[in-house]
């Protein structure tokens, strides 16, 4: 039956979720030059576009409809056939099936707005748009079915994400990582400084990321719940360790604290804790926060001496957290926490972890070769990078005819 506080809870969680989007591209435009900030924005903000109408035709029913041999859903809901307000046994029992679907809908919009912080201040708009397009169809449908379905062939060997570290972040970080393999690094980079032009906007960017996180992840209970507590106290905890553990580092190794340390910190923490919000207690939950700060810190440093210009750390905090918390969730999940979910390591459960890499290597490995031939192909078709002239005069005047400041 339908359950009105349910509803209503996954509404507001629904509406969160959006809000990330437009948060992450205030989050990422701060952090380019003032010649690229609307560029940056419209990758993210379009995708809320493309990816729901995508979403609508194909990607829920990919995701979520009658499985194919636990690799992705029938079109048997294609343009939402027999989608309806009655709620879904296989997945929310106490709310709307539309209410489930649009929920959903937000993770697939944020997820290819994610992977733009790779490439940022480089892409042409229109080539980007069809890998997108591409992507969705690919990657996330096809992942989100193997890993949230019912007879996703990972879910039916026990690999866990509560609300997206497989799904989401895994994914994007993989992606980004061949994206910035395939079109290069900005032109200057190593050899000129990429400050970032708005710091303020970038901070404003995660306040509203964190303030939606709770829809993330405490949605993600699918019900107004104990589980739905747990996840959104994981989720504030978690991002304030990320936080204070980055600025740490910064203190240790450059003498001083940074804003955009912070901002990053928070972040990492957030993403990090994503797969395991709802099976780990507090202090579990600070303990992934803290490990997020210190291991997404390190990669964030460890692109320099790599030479890959992963412009705004997607690889190094989304990517990288993803694949720790996806693993901190194979050692800290508890039943005590959550009866409906898994014991981890500490709690005597060692293979959850086996099974918790497994879904790593999977995941990681299935984006990171369909990405990579994605970005190939266009590539050598349409092309994906702007030229010289263009990444000189900015996104913002050539791919978009606007200005973000008038001078």
């Amino acid at each position: 039956m339908i359950n009105g506080a349910d509803t209503a809870f996954i509404l507001a969680a629904a509406g969160l979720v959006l809000l990330m989007t437009p948060g992450l591209a205030l989050f990422y435009a701060g952090m380019v030059r003032s010649k690229n900030v609307l560029g940056t924005i419209m990758q993210s903000i379009f995708m809320i576009a493309l990816i729901s109408l995508e979403w609508v035709y194909l990607g829920y029913s990919m995701s979520f409809g009658p499985d194919i041999g636990g690799f992705v859903g029938d079109l048997s809901w294609f343009a939402l056939n027999g989608v309806t307000t009655a709620p879904s046994p296989d997945y929310a029992t106490t709310i709307p099936q539309t209410v489930f679907m649009i929920y959903q809908c937000m993770f697939a919009v944020i997820t290819p707005a994610l992977i733009t912080g790779a490439f940022a201040e480089r892409v042409r708009f229109v080539p980007f748009l069809i890998f997108a397009l591409l992507w969705a169809i690919l990657v996330y449908n096809p992942v989100c079915h193997w890993v949230w379905a019912k007879g996703g062939w990972l879910a039916n060997m026990g690999v866990m994400d509560f609300a997206g570290g497989l799904v989401v972040h895994v994914t994007c970080g993989a992606a980004a990582l061949a994206a910035v393999l395939v079109i290069g690094p900005r032109r200057g980079y190593g050899r000129q400084s990429f400050m970032p032009h708005n710091l303020p906007m970038t901070v404003i960017g995660t306040g509203l990321l964190w303030f939606g996180w709770f829809g993330f992840n405490g949605g993600s209970a699918l019900a107004a719940n104990e589980v739905a507590a747990t996840a959104f106290v994981a989720t504030h905890l978690a991002g304030m360790a990320g936080m204070f553990m980055w600025v740490v580092m910064e203190w240790f190794t450059q003498g001083k604290a940074t804003t955009l340390g912070a901002a990053s910190g928070a972040i990492s923490g957030l993403a990090t804790i994503t797969p395991a919000a709802g099976f780990v207690g507090p202090n579990s939950a600070i303990v992934i926060g803290f490990l997020a700060g210190i291991v997404c810190f390190a990669a964030v440093n460890l692109k320099a001496r790599l030479k890959l210009d992963d412009s705004l750390d997607v690889v190094g905090i989304h990517g990288v957290g993803g694949v720790v918390g996806t693993l901190c969730l194979g050692v800290f999940a508890s039943t005590a926490v959550n009866p409906g979910g898994v014991d981890g390591l500490l709690a005597g459960n060692v293979a959850q972890l086996g099974k918790q890499a497994f879904g790593v290597l999977v995941v990681g490995t299935y984006t990171f070769v369909i990405s990579w031939i994605l970005l190939k192909i266009i590539n050598s078709t349409m092309g994906l990078r702007v030229d010289e002239d263009a990444e000189v005069v900015g996104l913002d005047s050539t791919e978009h005819s606007e200005s973000a400041y008038n001078n």
